[in-house]
């Protein structure tokens, strides 16, 4: 194929032209306030702050080519996060976890990464083996992860983080000045991207979610691979939950009530099909960022914060519509 013939295909992809929006948006922000917007500053803490719900969105990409959705990830997080930040508390003398050492830092990673697995790994085997809509599945896993969180911390946020966790993966940086939270998101991406478009289980991620009948009948164990894909779902929002403790130094259980929405729209945005069968890391990656960066350029530009979710939501309606006329236009031919 020549250079030419790969553009044009590219052109014809939804992934191009989502990036040619998120292009627009960026240069729009950097011309209404070139002194405030196109800074290092504000790119990196674009990045950082895009870090945590990119890794949600890395598991939610699988989940949706399934033709399947998650609406618990946020509230995973947030379990997740108060899972590790109470066994680095219980660990510590006095239950003080502010001077914890790297070995209880490592024990409450674990824990995080355990929490989040556990909870995908319900919601996989409801889904997949009881074969309940995952949608409702999920949904209750939404209220029972937060119900859970709040259990175990009476309803109070946990605010004795452990200093070398934030000043390493919270506030650290490496290789010149690229935060370790980047870092962490570009790994999970990068993973991600080679597993659903370079391997066997990603085949099987898209042929369960263009047809899950005809996957099963050409032998693909259908509810073996459902289950690791909301296990993976679930362990990326452990991920998640982890790096958020690291960054904020508190669980903030009363924050992080629409990061499912945000994920699914970063996802759709991107051009994953709710229907299934289609989508893309890096169609995930740009989906992802375009919310982000309307916020930032909404609060630098001085945009009452109110038009923010307004603005998030029309593209995400615009998203899906495009994606249903792609669908129907596909079907014609």
């Amino acid at each position: 194929m020549t250079w030419q013939g790969a553009l044009r295909r590219l052109a014809g992809t939804g992934t191009f032209w989502i990036g040619i929006v998120l292009v627009i948006l960026y240069l729009a922000f950097s011309i209404a306030r070139p002194d405030a917007f196109p800074t290092r500053f504000t790119f990196q803490t674009l990045l950082i702050e895009t870090s945590v719900l990119l890794v949600l969105s890395i598991g939610m990409t699988f989940v949706i080519v399934t033709a399947g959705i998650d609406l618990s990830v946020g509230m995973v997080l947030i379990f997740s996060g108060v899972l590790a930040a109470k066994t680095m508390e219980w660990l510590s003398p006095g239950g003080d976890a502010t001077h914890a050492g790297w070995g209880i830092i490592g024990l409450g990673l674990l824990l995080s990464l355990a929490g989040g697995a556990i909870w995908g790994l319900v919601n996989g085997f409801l889904v997949a083996k009881a074969k309940i809509p995952p949608l409702i599945v999920t949904l209750g896993s939404f209220g029972a992860a937060l119900g859970a969180a709040q259990l175990i911390t009476g309803g109070v946020d946990t605010r004795t983080v452990p200093e070398k966790l934030r000043d390493s993966l919270g506030f650290g940086t490496v290789l010149g000045g690229i935060p370790d939270l980047v870092l962490v998101a570009a790994v999970i991406t990068l993973v991600g991207a080679w597993l659903l478009h370079t391997t066997r289980f990603g085949r099987y991620t898209y042929a369960i979610g263009s047809n899950a009948e005809a996957a099963r009948r050409a032998g693909i164990g259908v509810t073996r691979h459902l289950v690791l894909v909301y296990l993976m779902a679930g362990m990326l929002s452990g991920l998640a939950g982890f790096m958020n403790l690291a960054y904020f130094g508190t669980t903030t259980i009363a924050g992080h009530g629409t990061d499912n929405l945000d994920a699914i729209a970063g996802v759709v945005i991107g051009g994953t099909s709710l229907f299934g069968g289609v989508g893309s890391v890096l169609g995930t990656v740009i989906g992802v960022f375009i919310p982000s960066v309307l916020r930032k350029g909404f609060v630098i530009v001085g945009v009452p914060v109110f038009w923010q979710p307004i603005a998030v939501s029309v593209v995400l309606v615009a998203a899906v519509w495009f994606d249903q006329i792609r669908r129907r236009s596909r079907d014609r031919k």
